[in-house]
């Protein structure tokens, strides 16, 4: 096992709160995942995730133009994102994902969907009162998510919605 590998492993075995497995069966258990993405550096490891995924239909969401730190298109093509699967912009500049403000094409994908993944806390803040089955991967960066989701700050979440 290389250091990458190892340190991998040792980082998704730490996760203090959620599943790793739970949320490992129920991404192989859709027949389609719209996966959204979070941040530019972090699309990386989004990939390495993606492709242990295999044999789901994926489709990647990136932000439809620049804001913050957040993935794009652009980030896709250099990651390789768009060699494994399909990647749509979510045609909007907002941080989260604010679903009135999002393309047809987008809200479409969402809808769609078997199993929603979604990076990040501002996605958690825009995504977590909709009824659709998600799985967010963030960390509570702020004491009110951390204190609303029930975990102590800076910590990596797995939380599994609506499922």
């Amino acid at each position: 096992m290389t250091f990458i590998d190892d340190t991998i492993a040792r980082s998704l075995s730490e996760i203090p709160y959620g599943n790793m497995d739970f949320f490992m069966q129920k991404a192989a258990s859709a027949s389609s995942i719209l996966y959204i993405g979070d941040n530019a550096g972090e699309i990386v490891l989004d990939r390495l995730l993606v492709e242990q995924l295999s044999g789901t239909k994926i489709t990647y969401a990136v932000r439809g133009g620049p804001v913050i730190n957040d993935a794009t298109f652009a980030d896709a093509e250099e990651s390789g994102m768009t060699d494994i699967v399909d990647v749509i912009d979510n045609g909007s500049d907002a941080p989260g994902t604010i679903l009135a403000d999002c393309s047809d094409c987008f809200q479409q994908a969402f809808k769609n969907a078997d199993l929603v993944i979604a990076k990040g806390q501002g996605n958690y803040e825009t995504l977590s009162d909709t009824d659709k089955p998600i799985v967010f991967l963030l960390r509570a960066k702020c004491a009110v998510i951390a204190r609303h989701i029930g975990c102590e700050m800076g910590v990596p979440v797995i939380l599994a919605a609506n499922m």
